[in-house]
Order: structure tokens, then sequence, then C-alpha cells
């Protein structure tokens, strides 16, 4: 994108991904375990800190490589369908077997329900949605350290389940790497989950007041991103040098997800939308909120 668009990749504010932006500074941590590079990867000291963390027990975790290779090695195994689309393109897409269900659900992003049930939930985004590493439902979890990390590059990835050992068989040996697994103490030691999901909720309001003043309609929930209905919105943003998701993917025309930015990150998105034409229109946005409910608690409430 940013050759197509003749910019410098970190001109780009990237709200296509949808990463913590109140994590600390992967880069100035990994400086410390560069030597970790001429290592073979031994995975048993992250997952035991890892299963401490989560409070699991550790014969029931399995580190990945990403969140995409946790839901690899599970679909692999078991198969599955989705219980609803749109949901997670990952997921499989059978016509019979377990269910798999995305918490908070990909791409509302709300949270699943308490009457809500599942055989394979995805909890990608669920610890910076609630603060909490995991909802310790029956079933099995896949997840993502990444997204809560800010650290896709490090590709960090977990698997719980009663029979982790089963899903083991089918990864490969050194899955994760080296310095993956050296930086995975240092991330945990810096984790603030109650205070980033406090964070995130706080600054997703603030991008529904920038977005719904310029008159899009704006459906937030629970996650660190928001819908916007605003057909040609990612184009027209691209030559400010901003970038945001179009969910045509998920069967969503006209649909646009955007990441819950900093302050900075959300001072630019503005500007770059009243360069784009979107001035301020005042209200008339319809926007749907999950802030402040208990999960199975309606959502969805109108602002004229």
């Amino acid at each position: 994108m940013a050759r197509a668009l003749g910019l410098e990749p970190d001109s780009l504010l990237d709200l296509s991904q949808n990463l913590n932006p109140f994590a600390p500074d992967v880069g100035a941590l990994a400086k410390r375990h560069l030597g970790e590079l001429r290592r073979y990867p031994d995975p048993a000291g992250a997952s035991q800190l890892l299963a401490e963390a989560m409070g699991v027990e550790p014969g029931r975790l399995l580190l990945a490589n990403g969140a995409a290779e946790a839901i690899s090695l599970a679909a692999a195994e078991i198969g599955g369908q989705v219980q609803t689309e749109p949901e997670f393109g990952l997921h499989p897409r059978g016509d019979t077997g377990p269910v798999w269900r995305s918490d908070p659900h990909t791409p509302s992003g709300r949270l699943a329900g308490r009457d809500e049930a599942a055989d394979v939930w995805d909890e990608a985004f669920y610890a910076l949605a609630t603060g909490r590493w995991t909802a310790n439902r029956d079933g099995i979890v896949v997840g993502s350290l990444t997204k809560t990390f800010a650290c896709p590059g490090l590709r960090l990835g977990y698997l719980i389940s009663d029979e982790a050992a089963r899903f083991a068989r089918r990864q490969p040996h050194w899955s994760v790497g080296s310095l993956a697994l050296a930086l995975l103490g240092d991330l945990l030691a810096r984790a603030d989950l109650s205070g980033w999901a406090a964070a995130i909720a706080a600054a997703r309001s603030e991008l529904v007041e920038v977005l719904a003043a310029r008159g899009l309609e704006v459906q937030a929930a629970d996650a660190p991103w928001v819908l916007v209905q605003a057909p040609g919105l990612r184009e027209a943003l691209a030559p400010h040098g901003v970038l945001v998701r179009d969910c045509a993917g998920f069967g969503l025309d006209g649909t646009a997800r955007i990441a819950v930015p900093h302050a900075d990150g959300l001072a630019r998105l503005a500007a770059a939308l009243d360069r784009a034409g979107f001035t301020d229109r005042g209200a008339g946005a319809h926007f749907v909120s999950g802030g402040g409910r208990s999960p199975g608690e309606p959502i969805e409430r109108s602002l004229r």
C-alpha cells in the first residue's frame, strides 16, 4: 500500500490491524534478547510462564506460531463449522462438527452472552475487551498474544485444551521462534490487562465521537475496533496516509473497520477525515454501543 501511494511505510497510520494501542514498545524490549537468534527454540519455560499468568494448568496450554497456527492445528484435527456468518475467515467452514465462535465476535465486536455456547472459542481479542486473559469456558480456546502486545511479527499464540497433547502432535518442531519465547517473560511482566481494557474502552468512545461528529454511521461494541457504514472510506483515507479495513470480505459491502488508535492516531485520523471531505456535520450518526453492559445484555441504542 505504501508503494502504491508513494509513501514511506513508517509514515502510514495503519488502523486496518486491531492491535493494542497501549502496548509496551516491543522493539526496545527485543534488543535485550537478540542473542537468542543464535539458539534453537525451547518453549518449555515460556509455556510455563504463560500458563501461570493465565491460571491454566501447564499441560493444557500449547504455545503456537500466532493464533493462526493454533486455529490451523485445531481445524486440521477436529474440523468444524462456524456458529454464524460473518465470522473470522480462518475458522473452518464445514457443514457439521464442532462449532467455532470468536469472542468478541469478528466482525461485530460483541462479547458472547452468558447463554451462548460453542466448542471452540477464539479469544484473540478477549483480553483487550475484558481485562481478563480468558473466560475459562469448557471446550477448546485459541488466542493471540500478538494482538494483546501489538507484535504480530513475533507470531505468539496459544491453544488451551484438556487434550493439548493431541494438537501438539500436528505442530512442527521449533514452531515458535527463540526471540519470541525469550521476550514473552518481559511482555507478561508488563501486562496491564485491566488498565488496557479500560483505556481502549475510553479511546473507543473518543473514536466514535470523532466519526459521529462527521455524520458517519458507527457501530461500536466491546472490541478494539468500530465498524463504519461509509462506502469508499478506505479509498478516501488512503491517500492521506491512513489505512482502514474494507469489510467486503466479511460480506459487509460499504462497511469499514477502524482500529481504536491512541490519542495521536485519533488526531491524525480526524485530520485525514477532514482533508478527505468528511467535515464536521454535527449529530446524526447511528451509534451501537456495548459500553458498561454485562455480556448477554442488549447493546443497541441510537444517538440522534
